[in-house]
């Protein structure tokens, strides 16, 4: 895997490319320059563990047969007061629409989360601990 970074402008806005054709906008605090053109660097490590979550829980969830209407998950981050300011805790909140049965939607959040999930593991390695939640709505 290879990601390239190209600085944007003069000051610490840069595009970010994988292995498609998707641009990613990345942009520093403005202490050190940032003027809020693009997400931060430890936003896009919540996003990762959001995103690598729930990509493997709406899959479970599907071979499961469970039929999902809406999905959003919302990831908060708790980070040290000293430098650098590392993730000391994470909390992903699951909020899943439809015919869902909960019992089910935590065992794939379980699975999704701590089995399946390699940002996860990263992050669990470094010692953050990272808890979860999940919300059925019909």
């Amino acid at each position: 895997m290879k990601i390239e970074l190209k600085r944007v402008n003069d000051a610490v806005h840069f595009e970010a490319s994988g292995m498609g054709d998707v641009k990613v906008q990345i942009d520093g605090s403005p202490e050190i320059g940032g003027q809020g053109l693009g997400v931060r660097p430890m936003e896009l490590v919540l996003m990762a563990l959001g995103s690598c979550s729930s990509l493997d829980l709406i899959s479970i969830l599907k071979k499961q047969r469970q039929e999902i209407t809406g999905f959003d998950v919302t990831v908060d981050g708790q980070r040290a007061d000293v430098v650098p300011a590392v993730f000391t805790k994470v909390h992903m909140t699951f909020d899943i629409s439809g015919n869902v049965d909960q019992t089910k939607a935590e065992k794939a959040a379980e699975l999704a989360v701590k089995k399946y999930c390699s940002v996860h593991d990263m992050l669990a390695a470094a010692g953050v601990e990272v808890t979860y939640e999940v919300n059925i709505k019909s």
